[in-house]
């Protein structure tokens, strides 16, 4: 499921026609608008191509000046993100070896955009 929200813009002597429109549309949620012609509605879709579709009928009502999507969210990207998290390393490998002399170790910087491996290489040459 895809959920976008979108900003339609509207000359402010069309205001109340163009909102009466869109509610009645049946592609999109009416949330608010503005007195300078600015409104604010969401739509949802199984997938990109649904929702271009129904940006297209919104398009498409008299006196919409433009209709542009701001925040989309993605529910199957939002799981692919999820999966990628609980599959991860919460504490990098090295920090969980018992043969490291923590004493030794220099940090500098964010473990998780290190080379771990190399850096504990690197490591075992400190002395």
């Amino acid at each position: 499921m895809n959920i976008s929200s979108i900003v339609v813009q509207t000359l402010p002597k069309y205001l109340d026609e163009v909102v009466q429109n869109l509610k009645s549309c049946e592609v999109c949620d009416y949330h608010m608008h503005d007195e300078k012609g600015r409104i604010i509605i969401t739509i949802e879709g199984e997938g990109v191509q649904e929702e271009l579709e129904k940006l297209r009928v919104i398009e498409n009502i008299p006196h919409v000046v433009a209709a542009d999507m701001q925040m989309a969210y993605s529910e199957d990207e939002l799981d692919q993100h999820i999966e990628v998290l609980n599959n991860a390393d919460a504490v990098p490998k090295m920090l969980n070896d018992d043969d490291i002399d923590l004493d030794k170790v220099i940090y500098r910087g964010d473990l998780k955009k290190k080379d771990l491996e190399g850096f504990a290489a690197d490591f075992d040459k400190i002395d």
